[in-house]
């Protein structure tokens, strides 16, 4: 539980470069999160070519600081599932557990939502040429961070209602 109360988002990174073990464990985290129906709906593209993980920093205003991570990690959401409708959560249930494993691994990162915004989903999937059944989700820019800050307690007592 560790890494839930500890995790921040992180958009500066060390100009070095990511262990592919460490990519590994982090691919294996996405892997294991759960699905609507087991659906496993996600494809994920570890881009570590300078000029696409540019390109991919281009796609949204809110991806800049992308452009500066070693790795790129997208989250791309198949079409062809049992359950359409769920894909997207589904989808953000695997990135969380890819984000937790950074923070396990000493490593940080932040996600940048794609989906539902058509351009930015339409640019993604240009320049990693997506096939039709897919589209992008999110991407999560990472690497070993510069400056983590501690994460700031935001529970709230009055979001929290007890039905006894």
């Amino acid at each position: 539980m560790n890494a839930i109360f500890t995790r921040t988002s992180v958009r500066k990174f060390e100009d070095r470069p990511v262990e592919k073990e460490k990519i590994e464990n982090v691919l294996q985290a996405g892997f294991v999160a759960p699905s609507a129906g087991n659906q496993q709906p996600w494809e994920f593209y570890v881009v570590t070519k300078r000029e696409m993980i540019e390109e991919l920093s281009r796609t949204s205003p809110y991806a800049v600081a992308a452009a500066k991570a070693p790795v790129v990690l997208v989250i791309a959401a198949r079409t062809d599932v049992i359950f359409p409708t769920i894909t997207d959560i589904d989808c953000a249930i695997a990135t969380e557990n890819l984000w937790l494993e950074l923070e396990e691994l000493g490593l940080g990162g932040v996600m940048m939502a794609i989906a539902p915004v058509l351009e930015r989903m339409e640019a993604v999937k240009n320049i990693l040429d997506l096939p039709e059944n897919q589209y992008a989700f999110a991407l999560l820019p990472f690497g070993y961070p510069v400056g983590k800050k501690p994460q700031v307690d935001r529970c709230d007592a009055k979001k929290i209602h007890w039905v006894e």
